[in-house]
């Protein structure tokens, strides 16, 4: 199982304060011999009006010497997880969560916004000092 990474905590006490429950953590998702981890798995209470959402996070600090490298590790990753996803548990939508600044560093920039169009990758912002969450891209799953 991998080490959590230094800002797992804070992304999973903002889940918490979004109203989500933890349902694992980590999160493992098998097909056939494979078995990978998600960081994370949550879901969002019944409302009268609406299903209950459930989610698989992946968690990526973007700490390492450069931010390309991590961003092909977190693509591909996501990737992975999200393919296995579609066949064992279709309902559950994989996000991709960050920090504020690696969002305003990587992803809200002109290459971040065509990477993030062109994969459809869901990527949940959360802003570190506070743990709250502050962006759901393209939108939160209790929308869709």
């Amino acid at each position: 199982m991998p080490a959590k990474d230094i800002i797992h905590d804070a992304v999973k006490q903002a889940l918490i304060k979004d109203g989500w429950i933890i349902t694992h953590d980590p999160y493992t998702i098998r097909l056939g011999s494979l078995r990978v981890f998600a960081d994370l798995a949550a879901e969002y209470p019944i409302a009268a009006e609406k299903a209950g959402r459930k989610i698989a996070v992946e968690i990526k600090s973007f700490t390492g010497l450069s931010a390309i490298d991590d961003l092909e590790k977190a693509i591909g990753q996501y990737n992975l997880y999200g393919a296995l996803l579609a066949e064992t548990e279709p309902d559950r939508m994989l996000f991709l969560a960050v920090s504020d600044s690696t969002y305003a560093n990587v992803f809200d920039t002109e290459a971040g916004r065509v990477v993030m169009t062109r994969l459809g990758l869901n990527v949940l912002v959360v802003t570190l000092a506070t743990e709250e969450v502050v962006l759901w891209v393209p939108k939160t799953p209790i929308e869709m």
